[in-house]
């Protein structure tokens, strides 16, 4: 599956807007969102290839929506980064039993994250 358009969810401005330079640059369409909600508008608007998902937000956090995204049927073929500053061990697990493909930390090395998304295409 080739992966042109990329969901940023997460709730720092600065952080979407470096994943959104730094994606666009490289050749992705990007959209972003905040928080759960906002999530769940852009996925009825325009399904993407791939979710790039922080952990801490506020309300529904990020290894919830994963989940919640993971079980809808209507979604759950959408490959998830997690993309967070939780860097312990049991997180990463935690992130991959909700559903996610792979793990990512903050501060995101731009080689690393594009590495992994090259792979799950």
């Amino acid at each position: 599956m080739a992966i042109h358009k990329i969901l940023v969810v997460d709730d720092s401005k600065t952080e979407l807007m470096v994943l959104s330079d730094l994606l666009s640059k490289n050749g992705y369409s990007v959209r972003t969102a905040e928080n759960a909600d906002e999530a769940f508008r852009r996925l009825g608007e325009e399904k993407p290839d791939l979710i790039l998902m922080d952990v801490v937000m506020p309300g529904q956090n990020g290894f919830q929506l994963t989940r919640a995204i993971t079980r809808d049927p209507q979604y759950s073929n959408i490959p998830i980064v997690m993309c967070t500053s939780k860097s312990l061990e049991t997180d990463r697990v935690w992130g991959m039993r909700q559903g996610a493909r792979d793990y990512v930390t903050k501060p995101v090395n731009g080689e690393e994250l594009l590495s992994k998304i090259r792979a799950l295409a």
